[in-house]
């Protein structure tokens, strides 16, 4: 009996044991578990001011400064534009001109091409110059159609000095528009063919020429006389900035002459290179 008691006994402490201890084994399991999932994770390394620059975050200012913004990092990038506080100004350039010939050739217009050079000094001590005096100088060259069994075209020429008045207008970093009036004479070179015809002209460039010199026994060929005549120019430009010196220019015009009864309106346009010097 006492054999019985005692091996029921050590069956029921041996399950005791085995209990506690599975009991034991699985709450340390789960202690582990619920200590790695609170395990705060592994910081990253400290980023560079670079880093946080190209990560786009934002910029703290020291104590006592204002952040840079990109406006007004820009604002303080070095200008290198024109200040158009310049003193002079020179253009030189290539010019397309129109004209009419003489007096009795109606709707004969005829072109030219040649040069022009402008030179401005601009007036006042304001940082940006407004107002401007001009002397300008044109020559254009071109063939004009005639009647006559002994010619088909004569070379004109045209030589024109001329001053005035410059306007700046509106203007930025990268164009800029002027305003322009003048006035002065041009002298006219008509019987350029006529003098270089081989073995003399039969035929004058003019009525008031007819029978000089042997010339014209056989009439003239209706064009002006060569004489000085008034000429004006109105018209503006605009420059194309190449740099805070150098621009390119283009310029139209209307010009007016009077080598006839009545003063004449024609079309004038020049393209060329702008120089800025001098500043205050």
């Amino acid at each position: 009996m006492l054999q019985l008691i005692k091996k029921t006994f050590d069956c029921a402490t041996r399950k005791v044991v085995c209990a506690t201890t599975l009991s034991l084994l699985v709450g340390v399991a789960s202690t582990g578990i619920a200590a790695a999932q609170t395990q705060t994770p592994a910081q990253t390394p400290a980023q560079t001011p670079a880093d946080s620059s190209s990560s786009g975050q934002t910029q703290t200012a020291a104590p006592g400064t204002v952040a840079v913004s990109k406006a007004t990092a820009a604002a303080l990038t070095a200008y290198t534009g024109p200040k158009y506080n310049n003193r002079w100004e020179i253009y030189a350039g290539l010019n397309f001109m129109n004209g009419q010939a003489g007096q009795v050739q109606p709707g004969r217009r005829y072109n030219m091409g040649g040069g022009e050079v402008m030179g401005t000094y601009w007036l006042g001590g304001a940082p940006v110059k407004r107002y401007g005096v001009v002397a300008d100088f044109r020559f254009g060259a071109g063939t004009t159609p005639v009647t006559s069994p002994f010619y088909n075209r004569v070379l004109i020429m045209q030589s024109i000095p001329s001053g005035g008045v410059q306007v700046r207008g509106p203007k930025n970093r990268y164009a800029a528009i002027d305003f322009h009036a003048l006035a002065g004479e041009t002298y006219g070179h008509f019987n350029y063919a006529v003098n270089h015809y081989p073995g003399g002209s039969p035929v004058s460039a003019c009525a008031a020429q007819q029978g000089i010199d042997g010339y014209g026994n056989k009439g003239n060929l209706g064009l002006y006389c060569n004489h000085w005549a008034p000429y004006g120019a109105v018209g503006g430009s605009i420059d194309f900035n190449e740099s805070g010196k150098l621009a390119i220019r283009l310029q139209p015009d209307l010009t007016l002459e009077h080598f006839g009864t009545e003063t004449r309106v024609f079309f004038a346009i020049s393209m060329g290179a702008v120089y800025r010097f001098g500043p205050k």
